[in-house]
């Protein structure tokens, strides 16, 4: 319901808000149909795609990104998180270059390096977090009545949407 459209596949929740509710969910690499969802972490609470989407906007993955050139230790952390990522993914290495959120030779993508962070580890997820939690969010997103999930009116993740 967060999404605001039905999941796509079997998922299970890889982080909780403070509410309860997922904040991130672990999606299967292959789809039943055998379509495959390279998107392993997703987030689901919409305040933090919120203020995920404000850094994104602000410019900061060119400064992640040359971040990797100037500090060795750092891209490799970064590395480590992309083959971690692709292991949990595939099983295996896959022999693309890219696994998520421009892993492992930019920063593309903060939304799915938060996810990875809240899912496994991501050290530019982990610099996402420090700027968006706590997450200023006034109470549950969703809610269920009379058996569904209904999204909460007014709630500042979905305005606009």
């Amino acid at each position: 319901m967060q999404l605001g459209r039905p999941a796509r596949g079997e998922i299970r929740v890889a982080a909780r808000c403070d509410y309860g509710l997922p904040l991130v969910v672990q999606t299967p690499p292959v789809l039943e149909d055998g379509t495959p969802f390279p998107t392993r972490y997703y987030v689901t609470c919409p305040v933090a795609v919120r203020d995920i989407g404000r850094l994104e906007a602000s410019g900061w993955m060119a400064e992640l990104t040359q971040q990797l050139t100037d500090d060795p230790g750092f891209a490799a952390d970064y590395q480590a998180a992309h083959e971690r990522y692709r292991l949990d993914r595939d099983g295996h290495g896959d022999g693309k270059p890219e696994s998520a959120g421009g892993m492992p030779g930019r920063v593309k993508c903060l939304h799915a390096l938060y996810a990875h962070e809240k899912g496994d580890a991501n050290p530019v997820g982990a610099l996402v977090a420090e700027r968006i939690e706590p997450i200023d969010c006034p109470g549950p997103c969703v809610a269920v009545h009379d058996g569904a999930a209904e999204r909460t009116p007014k709630h500042p993740g979905f305005k606009g949407k």
